[in-house]
């Protein structure tokens, strides 16, 4: 099913992005039924296409398709790795979100924990940029998205959960992955991953 996931979010760049660029009435009137098509197709073959989650993504941006962006802040206390309860799902993920407009990516890794875990941290180092559907993450939504991890340093001790988390832990590496996860953030080869950079000296950024 992912293969055709893929194929059809590239269907439907293909014609929002013809949508916006083609200036020919009879182009546009081809490339909006290709977006029709599209959906259809989307709502028939996808588990997740809800109708809700299909107006979200047909309808939600315009002009060239790019993929979002998650980033996501790693941050390493005693060798221990900060992890917040989300209360949409009761499960345990590394602080992060959407880029928004206006941050650079290193600064959403440091908005993100401070809204989510209640610290400033400072991030350090970039330890990877992953494809989601390449790394075979579970997708909640119909977006095609790039995951950015950072390792972060904690400027402050005093961790508490926030409007989205109920609660902010550190976890070692073992007991992180005997929790109850959220996969779509985060895979236990990220909390690996996450692990062997913080204890390298040297570490080569990740990438697909």
């Amino acid at each position: 099913m992912d293969d055709v996931e893929l194929l059809l979010e590239k269907l439907q760049a293909i014609a929002q992005s013809g949508k916006h660029y083609g200036k020919d009435i009879f182009d546009q009137e081809r490339y909006h039924q290709l977006e029709v098509v599209a959906k259809k197709l989307t709502g028939k073959l996808v588990n997740n296409a809800t109708p809700k989650n299909l107006d979200l993504y047909f309808d939600s941006d315009t002009g060239y398709v790019t993929p979002k962006v998650d980033v996501r802040a790693a941050t390493f206390k005693n060798d221990k790795i900060l992890l917040v309860h989300e209360k949409s799902s009761g499960q345990w993920s590394i602080p992060g979100g959407w880029a928004d407009i206006g941050y650079s990516a290193s600064e959403i890794a440091t908005k993100e924990t401070f809204e989510e875990a209640g610290i400033k941290v400072k991030p350090k180092r970039l330890i990877a940029i992953k494809d989601m559907q390449k790394s075979h993450y579970p997708k909640k939504n119909l977006s095609y998205i790039y995951k950015i991890f950072f390792e972060c340093s904690p400027i402050e001790n005093d961790i508490h959960g926030g409007v989205e988390t109920s609660e902010a832990r550190y976890f070692t590496l073992d007991k992180a992955l005997n929790l109850d996860l959220s996969l779509a953030r985060n895979l236990p080869e990220d909390f690996k991953m996450a692990f062997n950079c913080h204890r390298s000296q040297e570490w080569q950024t990740y990438f697909n």
